[in-house]
């Protein structure tokens, strides 16, 4: 067979090291694989290239993808879609590897409904919010990277007896926040799945002013729009007369050498999904739940939002104390 892999959407620390587990396990296999540059933008364009064992050397320790990756707004539609398949049916290519998120799932599985060609999907992003695994590449070394910034704005804040408000990446889901916020030992947790009242915060703040705390971090999910946390700042200003800086981390979550959770993850996926191609799977995504590989259908995945941890929340709060 011949496969395609491209990622698609943001971009995640570990894409590359599953891009080399694709490549490798398909090459052992007698199977050859095409590299398609930019995503779906890159079908259009017809950016493709084959992909031999030397082409992933020594790519498994970068961030970033080097298949590179675009946002297609034209591929909502079935015109642009079916010029795709034609330059993937000239290219001879039999099935598809997509490495992204929900978005990215959806453009495959539209592919297939419309075309028949085999896909599976590789789930890849920071935000860890792809039903059917419990672990999205990149969500391990965006969570250090965030906890390491923490760390030391914990002490700056010690030092000047401040509130820090930390912004992280996670538009929609909270998962991020609510990992970086338990280990950095975050006073509170502001995510999108649980309205977190300002009053209730500057509460806790004075409270823990009363017991002697005077530093205190907040992580606050970026919500619909980054830059929420001076908004937050403003409010906890206006209630309680107490100043909080703001630190925003951006992009910077996204970017950086994969740790080896992420790299582990990536190869197990990548190998995964060969194997589920070559063993007739198709419309399906590889994931991991309870350390063990696992393949939920693509209709699946799309359909069903995955859960944050309530238990986890609560016990955010029970250890900020």
């Amino acid at each position: 067979m011949r496969f395609g892999v491209y990622t698609s959407g943001g971009d995640a620390p570990g894409m590359n090291a599953a891009i080399r587990a694709v490549v490798r396990s398909a090459i052992s296999q007698k199977h050859s694989v095409i590299g398609i540059y930019n995503g779906y933008e890159g079908m259009l364009a017809k950016e493709f290239q084959e992909l031999k064992l030397r082409s992933v050397a020594n790519i498994i320790q970068r961030g970033g993808t080097v298949l590179k990756t675009a946002r297609c707004a034209s591929f909502h539609h079935a015109e642009t879609r079916e010029q795709a398949f034609l330059n993937l049916k000239e290219k001879e290519i039999d099935a598809l590897i997509c490495i992204g998120g929900d978005g990215s799932f959806r453009g495959a599985m539209a592919l297939h409904a419309e075309h028949k060609i085999p896909v599976i999907g590789i789930p890849g992003t920071i935000d860890n919010d792809i039903y059917g695994t419990d672990y999205t590449i990149g969500f391990d070394t965006a969570t250090n990277t965030a906890l390491e910034a923490i760390d030391r704005i914990r002490d700056t804040a010690y030092s000047h007896n401040r509130i820090f408000i930390v912004e992280v990446m996670g538009r929609d889901t909270g998962f991020l926040a609510l990992d970086v916020g338990i280990a950095g030992g975050a006073q509170d947790i502001f995510v999108p799945e649980r309205t977190l009242a300002v009053d209730k915060v500057v509460s806790r703040i004075e409270d823990s002013v009363k017991r002697g705390k005077l530093s205190s971090i907040i992580v606050a999910a970026e919500g619909q729009k980054p830059g929420r946390a001076y908004d937050l700042a403003e409010a906890i200003r206006k209630k309680s007369g107490q100043e909080a800086k703001v630190c925003i981390l951006g992009h910077i979550q996204r970017g950086g050498t994969p740790t080896a959770r992420d790299r582990m993850l990536a190869s197990a996926l990548g190998a995964a999904a060969v194997n589920a191609l070559a063993s007739g799977f198709n419309c399906h995504a590889v994931g991991i739940v309870r350390n063990e590989v696992a393949l939920t259908p693509l209709q699946e995945v799309t359909s069903n939002k995955k859960s944050i941890r309530e238990d986890l929340l609560n016990l955010s709060q029970i250890l900020a104390t």
